[in-house]
């Protein structure tokens, strides 16, 4: 059995009663994350943390930056891109300024601009680490899309970057912040239907156009597990409250030509160090897989969907149902980190999480090219 060395850490996912008992830990416990103090902003309480969103895409456009006209800490306040074009669109439509309109090449002279302080990166995968490092050598906290990059080496880069500028980084798991994700971690956590056993997650898409960035291997750095598997591989870390011990995987391309250099179908297998068994799926194939279940011994429970923006519900063996109230999980999740960056108290989505995930999805590659059995030491 070949052996991928994997550091034991319990992933920082909390439920709804550990983030409300957490969140009464004081920032005077906790050491200084340079200039960000809790006594930097006593004078301006009511400061909010100036946002520049780095790639003006989909996810841009559509969720998270109409989630910023609804935070309570975060305002946008400069953009990057390499359209000019759209640059005009988005400075009209939200009022900014020349001098926070930047391009890729020009990020470095957010140094010398206060207006901004945090960079949120939303550009493809392979491009996170180059803009996270920009970002960070101008002085600015980093919130990156996930997955973190297409590497641990990436992800190590963008990790020691921000130490280096004395910055957090934070990685775009907006599934922490969601409720009904929470919920499930408390049943599990708190063993309302006793221990967990088994998990079965899967989430998966038809994609369409041949020409997007995401079938692109350079840029993506996979196929559906470096899109949207990574939220399957999330969930049964989370539903667990562990790290894996083992790995094992197949992996299929069904349309070579459409997705010449990525899989198209992923499954992978789990093994937790307390045995709980996880099998999960992923595809560029098929609509319809949004779903996890944990199977306990006296009862189960899960979502479906249960990863999308809005609409997360599920059902418990019990008949009850899992449905809270939706939220904007991109105005939690960046007021959550503004929140962090304010008191000096470090994210529970740190760049270490991410670049655990990033560990783990190269093994079940290794383990899906190889056919082996990987143990994750």
């Amino acid at each position: 059995m070949t052996v991928i060395k994997l550091e034991v850490m319990q992933p920082p996912f909390q439920t709804r009663r550990e983030f409300i008992k957490n969140s009464t830990i004081t920032a005077a416990s906790l050491p200084l994350l340079g200039a960000f103090s809790t006594t930097a902003f006593a004078a301006d309480a009511d400061r909010k943390l100036g946002f520049a969103l780095v790639g003006l895409g989909s996810l841009s456009t559509n969720q998270i930056a109409p989630a910023l006209q609804k935070t309570k800490y975060c305002r946008l306040a400069g953009i990057v891109t390499g359209h000019p074009a759209k640059a005009e669109v988005w400075k009209a439509k939200y009022n900014i300024p020349d001098k926070n309109i930047y391009n890729y090449d020009t990020m470095g002279q957010m140094a010398d601009n206060p207006d901004i302080d945090v960079v949120y990166v939303v550009t493809p995968n392979a491009l996170h680490a180059e803009h996270t490092i920009k970002a960070a050598t101008a002085g600015k906290h980093v919130l990156s899309e996930k997955p973190m990059e297409v590497s641990v080496e990436k992800c190590r880069q963008m990790i020691d970057a921000c130490q280096k500028a004395n910055r957090q980084l934070a990685v775009g798991y907006r599934l922490h912040f969601e409720p009904n994700n929470l919920e499930c971690v408390r049943l599990a956590r708190e063993k309302v239907f006793g221990d967990v056993k088994m998990i079965q997650a899967g989430f998966g898409f038809r994609s369409g156009d041949p020409k997007q960035w995401r079938l692109d291997r350079a840029l993506s750095g996979g196929g559906p597990l470096m899109d949207v598997g990574i939220y399957a591989l999330q969930a049964t870390r989370y539903l667990t409250g562990e790290e894996p011990v083992q790995v094992s995987a197949v992996a299929s391309t069904t349309d070579p030509v459409k997705f010449k250099d990525i899989e198209d179908c992923i499954t992978w297998q789990l093994k937790f160090p307390s045995g709980i068994l996880a099998n999960c799926s992923s595809t560029y194939r098929s609509n319809g897989l949004n779903h996890y279940t944990a199977f306990a011994e006296n009862g189960w429970f899960g979502l479906g969907p249960a990863y999308d923006y809005s609409g997360i519900n599920g059902r418990r063996s019990d008949g009850k149902a899992i449905t809270f109230a939706p939220i904007d999980q991109f105005t939690a999740e960046m007021d959550d980190f503004a929140q962090c960056i304010l008191n000096n108290q470090p994210t529970k989505v740190s760049g270490e999480e991410g670049r655990r995930d990033i560990k783990i999805m190269m093994a079940i590659y290794e383990a899906a090219k190889t056919g082996k059995t990987l143990s994750l030491a």
